[in-house]
């Protein structure tokens, strides 16, 4: 087993689920969705983005691409957040609205993983 694809897929797979946490529940409640989560869903994607550096083939920049994506878009959600503090059912449907992209953006970037784990050759 190799120590380094297990920390890449782990990394990967955090950042999805964390921002999936987030995503989930009502769009136009603040309530449903915790800063914090937010918070931690932007640290492991950094994470993530930095662990796809290294990689210097095609599945890596899109890898990377998939990563620099989500990173903007919760990023954006955070300063959404906090420039307008969220109170509002609007700005927490907007913020709920830009983590799911970046949802989207971790989705593609776990099938590529999963499609790369497949067809790899021993």
């Amino acid at each position: 087993m190799n120590l380094e694809k297990v920390i890449f897929g782990f990394f990967i797979v955090l950042a999805m689920t964390l921002n999936f946490g987030f995503f989930v529940g009502g769009t136009g409640n603040p309530i449903e969705h915790h800063i914090y989560e937010l918070y931690a869903a932007i640290v492991v994607n950094l994470i993530a983005t930095v662990l796809k550096f290294g990689d210097r083939t095609q599945i890596g920049a899109i890898h990377l691409s998939t990563s620099l994506v989500a990173d903007l878009q919760l990023i954006a959600a955070a300063v959404v957040w906090v420039a307008t503090s969220a109170d509002d059912s609007g700005t927490a449907a907007r913020v709920v609205s830009l983590s799911g992209g970046a949802l989207l953006a971790n989705i593609t970037s776990v099938v590529l993983l999963l499609a790369e784990t497949i067809t790899l050759r021993r």
